[in-house]
């Protein structure tokens, strides 16, 4: 059986290093067997890839690269604290998505993690999921995503 973190070599995709937070919280907590994350933006290298709402200054699909950006460093939480290869099941992805007025394409959105979790997990990247239209994300971020995994002992 191929492991998350073989599949990941195999996809070609590099977890990056686990981003700073930028308040008072810590990247990811580990209770019982899940591990909950803090909501991540999409940071590449430290920095935001760009800023604004999804409607407006970025566009649905560049969002839902941004959204796939912020699973890997939700990822990237997780395999810090626990390894990644002890994560047994995805069950919820939380996607908060900066929206201009009436933009409701959040789902598509969220999508681009959704995809990224399924394309690593298979059947165990199944989830449940959310995805919210907010009127502001920090440092003006068009998204933010939180991952809660059930792990292995």
């Amino acid at each position: 059986m191929t492991t998350h973190s073989e599949r990941l070599a195999e996809l070609g995709i590099t977890l990056p290093a686990v981003a700073a937070p930028v308040a008072a919280y810590v990247p990811a907590v580990k209770t019982g067997n899940q591990v909950w994350t803090s909501g991540q933006l999409p940071f590449v290298a430290g920095e935001l890839p760009a800023t604004g709402k999804v409607g407006l200054e970025v566009t649905a699909e560049d969002a839902a690269d941004y959204a796939r950006t912020a699973a890997l460093n939700a990822l990237a939480a997780v395999d810090a604290l626990v390894g990644l290869d002890k994560i047994t099941r995805v069950l919820k992805i939380v996607g908060f998505v900066s929206s201009a007025e009436g933009f409701t394409g959040q789902p598509a959105v969220i999508n681009g993690a959704s995809n990224l979790i399924g394309e690593i997990f298979g059947e165990a990247g199944a989830h449940a999921r959310s995805a919210v239209g907010v009127a502001e994300l920090p440092l003006g971020a068009p998204v933010e995503v939180e991952l809660v995994v059930e792990v292995s002992e």
